[in-house]
């Protein structure tokens, strides 16, 4: 059997720093399991020097092997420089949905008693991102315009892919987009949400408007993970939302994912992992950073390659992380005094002691 490849996309400062600790974490003398990596470089001047040739060669590298790492990368804010590439990353490989997790942190307080973690499976693509927008008139009757789009697969993908996950995680499906309001527009999504519902009957499905969903989360006694399909932008604002409530971002990873047009069991065809925060460049090279986004980001790759060795390392990595922060060893950010690299290693020796215990039951 073939080992599976990662496609690890390099970045800029602490970005790749962080995303160098995730790797270590996969090597295979720890996770016990044989990965193949293949490195593209999408630090700023290397996409400068390639005007982008990279940010494309990095996509169908993943369109060919499925699963992608990415560090974070700098966005130029100049007009005419490179842009963003994830921006490009999600055209190239046909990204339909956004997902992404927050959870409670040992040690960190989070906010209204909120303690069981909450997704948002959001659109990669359309809505407010993208539309084409003018103005028309002049003075104070000037008028600004936008023309925003939808698609129905991305609806369905977004919605099937938010009951699916809510059955693995033990969870239900809330909230929803303003359908009361947008009947038409809004209204596909909640069209699709509940087409899905009627497909998981066993998924606890709690539709909510998107107003409602702001205010409820704030009133959730956090009794069980919660799973929220939206529109992209409502999903945009929801993710850095749950985020906060979590008390820190450092708990939180996020995955793109595209499926095949023709798809059936909604089985991605690419996944890319990154952690949600930037390049933080004050911290590069001082070794404080937090690895701990950038890790879980890895965990949840390879829980999608179809051997039961990655399950388990998947596990094992999710557990060892978060165990290292409940025992005190924690980076700056968190109250503590660890490096980074201290970190790191004592993730490391967790899942070594976890799948070494586990292959003894």
């Amino acid at each position: 059997m073939t080992a599976p490849t990662i496609v690890v996309l390099e970045g800029d400062q602490t970005g790749q720093e962080l995303l160098a600790e995730a790797v270590r974490v996969l090597e295979p003398s720890v996770i016990d399991l044989p990965l193949e990596f293949e490195r593209y470089d999408l630090s700023l001047e290397h996409r400068r020097a390639t005007e982008n040739r990279v940010v494309l060669d990095a996509a169908e590298a993943m369109k060919r092997h499925r699963f992608g790492l990415k560090a974070a990368t700098i966005t130029p804010e100049q007009k005419g420089d490179v842009g963003s590439p994830n921006a490009l990353l999600r055209k190239a490989v046909d990204g339909k949905v956004i997902v992404r997790t927050g959870r409670k942190l040992p040690r960190v307080r989070p906010v209204a008693g909120i303690h069981a973690p909450i997704t948002v499976v959001r659109m990669a693509v359309g809505d407010a991102y993208g539309a084409r927008e003018w103005r028309e008139g002049e003075g104070a009757s000037e008028v600004a315009c936008r023309t925003e789009t939808i698609a129905r697969d991305v609806c369905r993908f977004v919605a099937e892919y938010a009951f699916v996950h809510a059955r693995r995680v033990g969870g239900r499906v809330f909230g929803g987009p303003k359908y009361t309001v947008s009947p038409i527009y809004e209204g596909m999504l909640k069209e699709e949400m509940d087409a899905a519902s009627a497909r998981h009957p066993d998924v606890p499905y709690e539709p909510q408007l998107i107003d409602a969903t702001y205010a409820l989360l704030l009133s959730n006694a956090g009794d069980d993970a919660l799973v929220i399909p939206s529109l992209n932008r409502d999903g945009d604002c929801l993710s850095d939302l749950v985020m906060q409530l979590f008390g820190s971002i450092a708990g939180a990873e996020s995955l793109l994912l595209s499926f095949p047009d023709d798809s059936t069991d909604f089985k991605p065809a690419v996944v890319m992992a990154e952690a949600p925060h930037g390049t933080a460049p004050r911290l590069q090279g001082k070794n404080i950073a937090n690895p701990l986004a950038m890790i879980l980001a890895a965990a949840a790759l390879i829980s999608y390659i179809d051997d039961k060795r990655a399950a388990n390392a998947s596990r094992a990595i999710y557990e060892s992380a978060l165990e290292t922060v409940h025992s005190g060893i924690a980076t700056p950010d968190l109250g503590g005094n660890a490096t980074t690299s201290d970190f790191t290693d004592a993730t490391i020796d967790g899942v070594k002691r976890k799948l070494d215990v586990w292959s003894t039951i």
